[in-house]
């Protein structure tokens, strides 16, 4: 193991643990996440790509495992990739902006991501993953984070403009933004076709070149 793995490993050991949500909460008691904390991390020293998301939904937080959701089988559909891939710490890195699941709105949608995770961890944790090539910021809490000012006004300004995004994150490790697969997202992707006609295959080929060739999409079904 090297020293950066092992920190690494600590790092992740105290994130397992936090409670800040819990115990000190942004906004005062009254703002404490209302179930115990379980957080969801899937760091990785040798992982070229980052999936940088939102947070963890229900089904992610009683598993314990990032995107075992149907937006998961989306984004994997999305990647080109299969199961094995997916999960593989030498391809990818999932850390998203809030590591546990924030609890629902009254609408029954998933609140956003918790206020306290991204400024005690993600720092930390991206000094860990310095080999990091192609950082995919999914929904606009990640790419505000990730992108700063490249960040358009909307969401949907923000992907259209991919492109130029893609090269102003510059070429160690640009940044590709993408909306959140949920298939509540569904009606976006048909008004904006041009998301399945350019950005995926441009997102395919980035990602087939940077990771395992191995098990494909075999494992995905």
């Amino acid at each position: 193991m090297t020293a950066r793995e092992d920190s690494l490993g600590s790092l992740l050991a105290d994130i397992s643990a936090c409670r800040i949500c819990r115990d000190c909460p942004d906004g005062g008691p009254e703002r404490a996440l209302p179930h115990e904390p379980r957080p969801v991390c899937f760091a990785s020293t040798r992982a070229p790509i980052l999936i940088a998301g939102q947070a963890p939904g229900m089904r992610v937080h009683l598993s314990g495992r990032p995107f075992t959701d149907p937006s998961g089988d989306r984004l994997r559909d999305w990647l080109g990739v299969g199961d094995a891939q997916f999960y593989d710490p030498d391809n990818f890195a999932i850390v998203p902006m809030g590591f546990c699941f924030p609890g629902n709105d009254a609408r029954g949608g998933d609140l956003p991501p918790r206020r306290e995770c991204a400024p005690a961890w993600r720092g930390p944790v991206m000094e860990l993953m310095p080999q990091v090539r192609l950082v995919l910021a999914i929904g606009q809490y990640a790419q505000a984070w990730h992108l700063g000012p490249l960040r358009r006004k909307s969401l949907t300004d923000t992907v259209r403009n991919w492109r130029s995004i893609l090269d102003a994150s510059g070429p160690e490790r640009p940044v590709l933004p993408l909306p959140h697969p949920s298939w509540r997202n569904s009606g976006w992707i048909r008004k904006n076709p041009w998301f399945e006609t350019e950005l995926l295959p441009e997102l395919r080929k980035r990602v087939s070149m940077l990771i395992s060739p191995r098990d494909g999409m075999s494992s995905s079904r």
